[in-house]
């Protein structure tokens, strides 16, 4: 299972080098207990869930 462990090395990239950008946001109360049930119930990290939503509201986003 772990043949080649020793001869790869662990290659880790810095933080902020995965095209990520850590960010600060303040959102109300309830639309955070919306996003942590949603996030439960779709087995998904609260990250992943706002990313998925953030997503999907750019590419439908329509600018009047």
């Amino acid at each position: 299972m772990f043949e080649n462990f020793e001869k790869e090395p662990l290659k880790i990239k810095r933080r902020g080098e995965d095209g990520y950008k850590m960010i600060s946001v303040r959102i109300q109360e309830d639309t955070l207990s919306e996003l942590d049930r949603i996030a439960k119930e779709t087995n998904r990290s609260r990250n992943e869930l706002i990313n998925l939503i953030l997503r999907y509201g750019i590419k439908n986003i329509i600018i009047e």
